[in-house]
């Protein structure tokens, strides 16, 4: 049985044991309390009341999104709270040892379990559930034999594709999105990281490009990203790169990674190590979404002579579910795992500097991994601003935004007492889009609703969806009018898809807007979404899942781009308040982000990163029989 404490948490009705304060303190929750009891019980033998802690703390760590738990900092998990119990913590070194003997780690009496890995890293010694541990070796053991080598490539051929992809005038030094393309030709794996507006998906159509002539033609490429969305995204992107520059011959569909590997009702696959995928280029984007389960299937399911290119935003909110990976391939150290030298052919064709070009880069080349820096997307100031909270630097974020609802600045930080501040900046983009879809204007309407986003940390409360979405619609009804009395959706009302459905082309995430179809009788509705230059139209009872959108939650806002976003930050000790949550929300304004907040409530997000806790950064050595 469990119970709800005051702030939401779970808490066990039943038992007395370890665990039980760790559990009331709010570090562990009823389920990861009850599997670790499980566990214990099913393992045949009596188990050291600390290993039980720590098996709770690996279940907990795989909840809250780590693929392990590191004992060496096990106390620093403990929410801070006035007047609490101090926790009685086992001693780190101790409790390795402990755990490293357990007969969860070395094989359980009542047959061959062993659910608990245990490894000594470069960091301190990390505890698995021994699933996401075998998961993440697969992950090291592949990428390590793909890095061992490189694709053998003719460099005239790759130099003529690249002067035809990207031009052969004088590109003023190293040019990195050219690197990308050479980097992807002589590399089994490569990682093409960059923000947003860095010209990422620019990229991918070039180096897909490149590929058919250096195979000739007879290229089979498979693309794919976590979610419906950024698949169609990906898709109508490579498609408008072919009808523009007629330089790719082929258009391959994009399809989310489930459906790339042939995902069952029961959970499993069809593809994997006994049944290959059978291209020979395959694209991930926005690999930051990708959790360590998925990556480890998709890694396991390439032929060992495919290329991959993984893409993404690694300061970007993360996967859902347990792993960082981009994330950690990205930062990964140098010293961990293999790495072929780069051929002279890559930097024949990108005029790499050879005397000082920054040794971590070439360093980051080697192990296939190129960032993108220069962003297009949005304006310097908002560019600066993101660096600055992406190095955790809270007094230059401070020093570089606006203060008040007065200041015109491009950022501005304004308080929750003057959130009237934005309420111009919201009816405006109501009154547009209204006088859009009201004219059947759908190339208007999908504009107008790019104009302006109201993000949150939040689905409910004061600083949520929920709140927030009541309080635009009431200043659009005071100023411009209601809805229609009577009638379900209505011309100028913003929708949010909530579900994939791909008998209709639409996918969670997507916007739209309702207007008057211009097609009908001057009363007949459409629902338009928009696919780059072309305008997807359904009529609204064709949308099962979709939901007015006056405000959003910044992890659904990834991947989208508005001209001015509001960002409501919660308050200082919100544990969703992280610097990869604000740089992402700052991240989606092309011109201005007013951020609705205290300094307080931005100083923490900026210093709060998201804490997950994984292998693959360093090397390690698992402890007990393998």
């Amino acid at each position: 049985m469990t119970a709800t404490d005051d702030r939401g948490a779970q808490r066990v009705a039943r038992g007395d044991d370890r665990l039980t304060p760790f559990n009331r303190a709010g570090v562990l929750n009823a389920a990861d309390v009850h599997v670790a009891r499980r566990v214990a019980a099913l393992s045949g033998a009596p188990v050291d009341d600390d290993v039980l802690l720590a098996t709770a703390l690996a279940v907990r760590a795989v909840r809250t999104g780590s693929t392990c738990v590191e004992l060496d900092s096990i106390a620093e998990i403990a929410p801070v709270v006035a007047d609490a119990e101090p926790l009685q913590w086992p001693d780190p070194t101790a409790l390795r040892d402990a755990v490293a003997s357990s007969h969860l780690v070395l094989g359980c009496p009542s047959g061959p379990l062993r659910p608990l890995a245990l490894a000594d890293s470069d960091d301190g010694p990390l505890l698995y559930l021994r699933k996401y541990f075998r998961q993440e070796q697969s992950i090291r053991t592949i990428l390590d034999a793909r890095a061992a080598g490189r694709p053998e490539v003719d460099a005239q051929i790759l130099a003529a594709a690249l002067d035809t992809a990207f031009g052969d005038g004088d590109t003023g030094g190293y040019d990195r999105q050219r690197a990308a393309a050479a980097l992807a030709a002589t590399s089994w794996t490569t990682v093409l990281a960059g923000g947003p507006g860095t010209g990422k998906t620019y990229t991918v159509a070039r180096i897909l490009a490149v590929m058919e002539a250096l195979f000739d033609g007879d290229l089979r490429i498979g693309l794919c990203a976590p979610t419906g969305r950024a698949a169609a995204q990906l898709q109508t992107a490579i498609g408008e790169y072919r009808r523009e520059h007629q330089t790719l011959r082929s258009e391959p569909a994009a399809v989310t990674v489930h459906r790339l590997l042939g995902s069952r009702p029961d959970g499993t696959f069809l593809r994997g190590s006994a049944n290959r995928l059978p291209f020979d280029v395959v694209v991930v984007d926005e690999t930051s979404m990708l959790p360590v389960t998925m990556m480890c299937r998709l890694l396991e399911s390439l032929r060992s002579d495919t290329r991959l290119i993984l893409v993404g935003d690694p300061h970007q909110l993360v996967s859902v579910e347990a792993g960082a990976v981009l994330a950690d391939l990205v930062d990964r150290d140098p010293s961990t795992g293999a790495s072929a030298e780069l051929p002279q052919a890559f930097a024949d064709v990108t005029d790499l500097p050879t005397a000082d070009f920054d040794v971590a880069e070439q360093a980051s080349l080697a192990r296939g991994v190129i960032t993108l820096r220069r962003g297009h997307r949005y304006g310097d100031r908002i560019g600066e601003i993101a660096e600055a909270v992406n190095t955790g630097d809270a007094d230059r974020v401070l020093e570089l935004i606006g203060h008040g609802p007065d200041t015109t600045h491009p950022v501005r930080l304004i308080d929750l007492d003057d959130a009237d501040a934005v309420r111009g900046e919201a009816v405006g983009w109501a009154g547009a889009l209204r006088s859009a879809a009201l004219a059947g204007d759908a190339r208007a309407a999908v504009t107008a609703l790019r104009g302006h986003r109201v993000l949150c940390a939040h689905r409910d409360g004061p600083y949520g969806v929920g709140g927030w979405s009541r309080t635009v619609t009431g200043w659009i009804t005071d100023d411009l009018g209601g809805p229609p009395a009577g009638v379900g959706w209505y011309a100028g009302e913003p929708l949010l898809v909530t579900a994939n459905d791909r008998a209709q082309g639409v996918y969670n995430g997507d916007s739209g807007v309702v207007i008057v179809d211009p097609e009908g009788d001057g009363t007949s509705l459409a629902a338009v979404f928009e696919r780059g230059h072309e305008i997807k139209k359904l009529h609204p009872s064709q949308l099962a899942d979709a939901v007015p959108v006056y405000a959003m939650t910044i992890h659904r806002s990834q991947g989208s781009q508005f001209a001015t976003v509001t960002v409501v930050l919660p308050p200082p000790d919100a544990e969703l308040l992280t610097r990869e949550l604000l740089y992402t929300a700052i991240t989606r304004a092309e011109r201005e982000v007013t951020i609705i907040g205290t300094p307080d409530a931005l100083r923490a997000a900026v210093a709060r990163r998201v804490a997950r806790a994984s292998g693959l950064r360093t090397n390690l050595v698992e402890v007990g029989p393998r």
